[in-house]
């Protein structure tokens, strides 16, 4: 089988249940934009090396999507059945991961930074980027077909950008990399006299 079809070639392609959709369609830019995610995180576990102690995390999370992009894939009028297996404890995955790096960091997390700091840092950054446009372009999707977009996907989602900023600072304090700090996220502020 050839791996071009020329099916694509006037801006349309096609879905799960035979539909054909625009390829700047909410869905398929959801789906781009989770792919390019997903090849980003493959580039930094190249960076770290077969041995680094994300490796294993970082693995799932890159299934995980894969499993999520398919689901997304599939218009909610489509058949669903007998598709891959549905991460539905990703949020609470990534929240008890960040728990873990967070108790391994010397200070707290209370300032926007600029990103960057050293190559794996500011790598964990453009996933965190990505991932936020992944959101979005989430929320566009589930504007325009609801119940293709299920809850545990926007919560995976979100909680993801929340890991990759951890995992740029977790990096950044285990290399003696000072944070180039911006401003006190706003509820730390309200706080202060």
């Amino acid at each position: 089988m050839k791996i071009y079809t020329r099916k694509g070639d006037k801006g349309m392609t096609g879905v799960f249940g035979g539909k054909r959709e625009p390829k700047n369609g909410p869905r398929i830019e959801c789906l781009g934009t989770l792919d390019e995610v997903n090849s980003t995180i493959g580039l930094l576990r190249a960076k770290l090396g077969s041995d680094h102690d994300w490796q294993g995390n970082l693995h799932r999370i890159q299934k995980d999507l894969m499993d999520m992009m398919s689901h997304l894939a599939r218009p909610s009028v489509s058949n669903k059945e007998n598709q891959n297996p549905k991460p539905v404890d990703g949020a609470d995955f990534c929240e008890q991961w960040i728990d873990e790096v967070e108790h391994t960091l010397s200070s707290p997390s209370d300032y926007f930074l600029l990103p960057g700091g050293n190559e794996i840092s500011a790598l964990c950054h453009v996933c965190r980027t990505q991932i936020r446009r992944g959101e979005r372009a989430l929320v566009s999707l589930a504007d325009e077909d609801p119940a293709c977009v299920e809850e545990y996907v926007s919560a995976y989602i979100n909680r993801l950008s929340d890991l990759f900023f951890t995992l740029a600072r977790a990096e950044m304090d285990q290399h003696g990399v000072a944070e180039e700090k911006w401003n006190l996220f706003l509820y730390k502020r309200k706080k202060k006299p």
